[in-house]
């Protein structure tokens, strides 16, 4: 089992920057590559960004137009993203999650295990 808690969302105004964190426990988190996802009021969860169990492979959501770095700290068993020039779409619970893919996957389908969430919210 792999237990993952997010923090480091809040409120913030349109342009500027959140660091959402991912702790893992549980397993040797370099086994499994990671994920963010994200889910919006009334709407379905969309992914963000996935990162291989290195970090040397990195994907992102076409959307984000290079707004969003995600990271990882295997010592520290912790995922970032950095989310940079937020805009009002942003809003919404961000997920992580752990695949046993270790190159990552765009696709919900593939992660195992999930966090709670974090909220983050951009007003304009």
């Amino acid at each position: 089992q792999v237990q993952l808690v997010e923090s480091g969302g809040g409120l913030v105004q349109a342009g500027g920057s959140l660091r959402l964190s991912c702790a893992a426990s549980g397993r040797t988190i370099s086994n499994y590559a990671m994920g963010w996802f994200r889910q919006a009021p009334g709407k379905e969860r969309e992914f963000v960004a996935h990162i291989s169990g290195g970090g040397g492979m990195r994907g992102y959501a076409d959307y984000l137009k290079g707004r969003f770095t995600i990271s990882r700290d295997n010592a520290k068993n912790t995922m970032y993203l950095q989310m940079n020039s937020l805009k009002p779409e942003d809003t919404a619970a961000y997920y992580c999650a752990a695949t046993r893919n270790t190159a990552g996957s765009s696709s919900l389908r593939q992660y195992d295990y999930w966090g709670q969430g974090t909220q983050v919210t951009v007003f304009s």
